[in-house]
């Protein structure tokens, strides 16, 4: 491509390189609309072998990186120009240059007042450090989170993310937890085991701790193949169980975990914790059904449930609010925040309990809040509360 701009703009990237002035460049408006790149984003990075031009390909769902000797930098951003692009915006500290061709070949470069007058950095991102890595883990590599290199896969990276915030908060809560040198762990409704297999990998290779983990799922076929993952991975003390929340056979809990447990499958996993007089309950709940059919205030607040969403919402806070109470009623210091961001599940509220102290009846002043919140709010029973009560009437 022979257009005075274009060469223009290719020595004003020349000389920002030569002169140490050159910030950032990106190419865009792609020529062929049915290719998958949309966009290419350029900056300097020092590494071992001398800087490079790191650049950063965007595609509709992965985004690859690659870098280039700066050398080679004016030849590969004319060839982009020439077969791919028709924009390039280049920032240095002494102007910003954007250049625009047009589709019939001609070419205008605008010239503006530069955007920065601070040196970029050079150092090259850090990898963010993860509690779980993927090297030689060979449960990732079977839940298909990793390639056969252990590669993290493109498509995997938000699992991925996932999988690390949720050991890092669990990592967190049990900091200030004293369990035996051997204790159980029950995370009701496994799934896939993508959690419990991180949480596994994370308590035993990890914090170098010895706990026996038991995934309990409904599904017989996702207990088997989970069970054969452990085999292969040697995971010794790690098992999953057929069963569901309520009624699966387990031994003596010291930490329960129970995600995305739908209605009253929390209240049911709350209650097995409080019987077993587990450490630490973890629950992100799922569903809130029972109380919402029951919600019917008599005064101003029935202004505001008689809308669906708001109602929805009032349903959420009252049964995850009640369930904190009755927790805090036997014994535990309760906590309700925010487990992993909205971009990857609507339901992201994590309600854990630690024990303070081991109750075998529950606190009556907190009780009396519970009946003056229900009262309010038109409420006739709390699922867990009823567990409760009727597990003391059988005793």
């Amino acid at each position: 491509m022979s257009l005075i701009n274009v060469d223009k703009f290719e020595q004003h990237l020349q000389d920002s390189l030569k002169n140490n002035t050159f910030v950032k460049i990106t190419l865009s408006n792609k020529r062929d609309k049915q290719k998958d790149l949309k966009t290419i984003n350029g900056k300097l990075v020092e590494l071992k072998k001398g800087m490079h031009l790191s650049c950063l390909y965007r595609y509709p769902t992965n985004d690859i990186t690659k870098n280039y000797p700066v050398d080679e930098v004016v030849t590969r951003i004319s060839k982009y120009l020439e077969n791919d692009f028709f924009n390039a915006d280049l920032y240095t500290l002494e102007a910003d240059y954007h250049l625009l061709i047009t589709p019939k070949g001609s070419a205008k470069l605008r010239v503006k007042a530069a955007t920065t007058k601070d040196k970029p950095k050079l150092s090259h991102d850090k990898q963010k450090n993860r509690l779980i890595d993927t090297k030689d883990k060979v449960y990732l590599q079977e839940l298909g989170v990793t390639t056969k290199e252990f590669k993290v896969k493109n498509n995997m990276q938000d699992k991925y993310r996932q999988l690390n915030k949720y050991v890092e908060i669990i990592d967190g809560i049990l900091k200030n937890v004293n369990f035996d040198s051997s204790y159980n762990v029950v995370d009701m409704g496994a799934g896939k085991g993508y959690l419990t297999f991180g949480l596994y990998d994370y308590l035993t290779n990890v914090a170098q701790q010895k706990p026996h983990v038991i995934g309990v799922e409904m599904r017989k076929e996702l207990v088997k193949k989970c069970n054969g993952i452990a085999e292969r991975s040697s995971f010794n003390d790690l098992e999953f169980v057929e069963g569901t929340i309520k009624e699966a056979e387990l031994p003596h809990i010291d930490l329960l975990i129970a995600l995305h447990a739908c209605d009253t499958a929390t209240d049911d996993a709350i209650y097995r914790g409080i019987q077993s007089k587990s450490k630490v309950i973890i629950c992100a709940p799922c569903c809130h059904k029972q109380i919402r059919k029951q919600l019917s205030p008599d005064d101003a607040l029935g202004k505001i449930t008689q809308f669906g969403i708001l109602k929805e919402r009032q349903a959420e806070l009252l049964t995850d609010g009640i369930r904190a109470l009755i927790m805090e009623a036997y014994g535990y210091k309760t906590k309700v925040f925010e487990f992993i961001t909205t971009e990857h599940t609507p339901k992201n509220v994590l309600v854990v309990g630690v024990q303070d102290e081991v109750r075998d009846t529950p606190k009556q002043e907190v009780v009396d809040q519970i009946n003056e919140i229900k009262k309010i709010h038109g409420i006739k029973t709390h699922h867990l509360e009823h567990l409760l009560e009727m597990n003391a009437i059988n005793s």
